[in-house]
């Protein structure tokens, strides 16, 4: 009996252990570490950050085409750069803000590399996610916990103070790279991880033509 019982007892802490290990549970701790912190990481990109209103985004966006940095993306849904050196070959990212109460609440990123082909193993969407993953590292910091995906392998999330970075693969030849304010996105807290996966953040198709945001930006 006392055989079984320190069996049962061993098994006990093995099965607490593996958990406290978990994907979902590092991820917690890691999420309740920063917002415990107090401390607001809201840098995006060129200067977009999250709190942003959406009358400063526009506004943003009108200085940056300006300067020929920036352009309209597919059907006009989205802001489109083109990458010069971040990346390992060149490639072209969109994105355009979800907005909550008028401010940037989450920024889906779109990747792909400018001469994919399903015959090019180097501009892969494995090597894309890798690259934008060392890119990341180098911009944001921090430590990146890989989970599993439930569709396409690996994928990658950081959480540093309130703000969560999420990369992982869509179709081909996309990648995507998800920033999320995780003191506005309360209620994705409990559903980022399902069975210890990624859900996917879909990008925001806005009625609203950017061109009419951007000149409502001077109105």
């Amino acid at each position: 009996m006392k055989s079984a019982n320190s069996g049962l007892i061993l098994i006990t802490i093995m099965v607490i252990i593996t958990g406290g290990c978990s994907p979902t549970a590092r991820y917690e701790r890691q999420l309740k570490r920063g917002l415990a912190s107090g401390e607001r990481k809201d840098s995006l990109f060129m200067g977009f950050y999250l709190g942003m209103p959406q009358k400063d985004f526009y506004t943003r966006c009108w200085e940056l085409n300006h300067t020929g940095l920036i352009k309209q993306g597919t059907n006009n849904t989205s802001v489109e750069y083109k990458t010069s050196d971040e990346l390992q070959y060149p490639g072209t990212m969109n994105f355009y803000p979800k907005f909550t109460d008028g401010k940037i609440s989450e920024m889906p990123v779109q990747f792909a590399y400018n001469g994919w082909a399903p015959w090019n193993n180097n501009l892969s969407v494995d090597n894309l996610e890798n690259d934008i993953l060392s890119w990341y590292k180098k911009v944001y910091g921090g430590r990146f916990i890989s989970v599993k995906h439930p569709l396409n392998g690996m994928a990658y999330v950081q959480v540093n103070g309130n703000r969560r970075i999420s990369i992982y693969k869509g179709t081909e030849p996309y990648v995507w790279a998800v920033f999320t304010d995780m003191t506005v996105k309360k209620d994705s807290t409990s559903t980022v991880f399902n069975n210890g996966n990624i859900q996917p953040d879909s990008i925001q198709k806005s009625v609203i033509n950017l061109i009419a945001g951007i000149a409502a930006a001077w109105i």
